[in-house]
């Protein structure tokens, strides 16, 4: 595998949890339909035994959408449809090996033709459960009250997801790489959770975030919080159950808003997110079934403890083993002398998150510009964030000239760019994340927080393909200089270690 070629050791990813696609779409990888189900959008067609045998003809249908400037979901999403329910088709007609295989896997996994039936009424009926017929809307889904292809089409995508994420994990490991899965906050409130787990969630409300420096209206996620009291009565059942369901195959997990153990921000539907309050959680019984099953799965979590969090948070966090994150935008001052902190030892450390800025982005004050265009800024703080950021720009080069990590007058992007993650690499973090994009100094970021339709979050395609990278030297160069600057760690950290 080429990422363990370049001597690195965790690949992340962003959540691969199911999506609505086939409506007008919605791609964003932080309101999935379940937590305990995988997206078929992600599948590899052609590696599936039973592709062999579909001889539709969309090859020009898929050629086009390659041609695309960004991705369209619900046309990718049609076109695999058509060609899985032709394999799906091909497997249930007949009675061989994979078809009892799937079958075991049914059995083994409870939720599993839960979700295929709901998504299969979904078809039929549309995708807000509220609107469904009794008893489906009350959770009960008979055998006859869909359409028995739909099932096993669903049924037969699930199998093919674990099969191909256990394979996936098998190949990584030989080479000495581990999965990195990233589990999100909520989920959608049209989704399979809260249709099955309804109590488990406040429904009259959604989860978001007070007005901050950063989101000066506060933030409205969207989706409904889970109720405290509810999933203690459960005995915690759906956590446990979402927890294994990413735990069985990621070698590490990223927690996202992991505040949430503790108090989550409630705005009551109708009000405005500056309206909201905070709710408290048991956070020592989530830790302990963190811990618990972290132990049992043998899985690193990763807690996203970014914006304003608390002391005590991360107090916790520190006493459970829960690695924190370090973020290099967020941390770099304008003192000559300290313009980075010391990186501490439990933490993933990286240049920025799926939320920021590319750093090329950064360093150009490209995210001021659009903060302004979008009416977060008005003309003078973006007057005053612009003096900011090149202030910060000086001190951060000669920080890391004066540790010899930086040549030059420090100005151009990917040689600052360098030094930084050398300057990561050879701290005493746990892991080092690095977006690839930043590697070519990609200047668009994948998604800006806030916006919806304001912006193509989640839809701009990589401007190269994973087959161009090992030739590409930026990225290769930098690659190796990392993985150099990990091998050779400072003498402290190596004392720590």
């Amino acid at each position: 595998m080429w990422a363990g070629e370049q001597g690195c050791r965790t690949v992340a990813t962003l959540p691969l949890l199911p999506a609505f696609l086939d409506r007008p779409p919605e791609p964003s990888p932080y309101a999935p339909i379940s937590r305990l189900a995988w997206n078929e959008f992600y599948l590899d067609v052609t590696r599936v035994p039973e592709f062999a045998g579909c001889s539709a003809p969309w090859a020009r249908e898929v050629q086009a959408l390659r041609a695309t400037e960004s991705v369209d979901y619900r046309r990718v999403m049609r076109v695999k449809r058509a060609a899985l329910q032709i394999m799906s088709d091909s497997l249930f007609a007949g009675s061989n090996a994979r078809r009892r295989s799937l079958e075991q896997f049914v059995r083994e996994r409870r939720h599993v033709q839960d979700y295929a039936r709901f998504r299969a009424a979904g078809e039929r009926y549309g995708t807000d459960w509220r609107q469904w017929p009794q008893p489906l809307r009350d959770g009960r889904v008979r055998p006859n009250d869909v359409e028995l292809r739909a099932v096993r089409y669903h049924l037969y995508v699930q199998w093919l997801a674990d099969e191909q994420m256990h394979a996936l994990c098998e190949h990584v490991r030989r080479g000495g790489v581990g999965l990195c899965l990233d589990l999100p906050l909520g989920v959608h409130p049209d989704g399979y959770d809260c249709w099955r787990y309804r109590d488990a969630f406040a429904l009259g409300a959604t989860t978001g975030a007070p007005p901050d420096p950063f989101f000066t209206r506060g933030q409205n996620w969207g989706f409904p919080p889970p109720h405290p009291q509810a999933l203690r009565r459960q005995q915690y059942e759906y956590v446990i159950a979402y927890l294994r369901h990413h735990m069985r195959h990621a070698a590490a997990l990223r927690i996202d808003h992991v505040m949430g153990l503790h108090r989550l921000y409630w705005i009551p539907q109708g009000f405005e997110a500056r309206d909201g309050v905070y709710a408290r959680y048991p956070a020592d019984e989530l830790y302990a079934i963190l811990c618990l099953e972290s132990h049992r799965h043998r899985t690193l979590i990763v807690g996203e403890n970014l914006g304003t969090v608390p002391a005590f948070v991360n107090r916790q966090l520190g006493r459970h083993g829960i690695q924190k994150l370090f973020v290099a935008q967020f941390q770099i001052a304008a003192d000559a002398r300290h313009a980075l902190p010391k990186v501490p030892r439990n933490c993933v450390a990286s240049l920025n998150t799926h939320d920021l800025p590319m750093f090329a982005g950064f360093w150009g004050g490209r995210d001021i510009d659009d903060r302004f265009a979008l009416g977060l800024l008005d003309a003078r703080m973006r007057q005053q964030e612009r003096r900011t950021r090149g202030a910060l720009k000086i001190t951060l080069a000669g920080f890391l000239r004066k540790r010899g990590l930086l040549a030059g007058d420090g100005c151009d992007v990917q040689q600052v760019l360098a030094a930084l993650l050398r300057f990561l690499g050879g701290s005493a973090a746990r892991l080092v994340l690095v977006n690839i994009e930043d590697l070519w100094g990609e200047l668009r970021p994948q998604n800006t927080p806030g916006t919806h339709r304001e912006r193509p979050n989640w839809t701009r395609k990589a401007r190269y393909a994973l087959e161009d990278m090992p030739q590409m030297r930026a990225v290769t160069q930098t690659l190796e200089a990392l993985d150099a600057a990990r091998r050779r760690p400072s003498r402290k950290a190596r004392a720590l270690a």
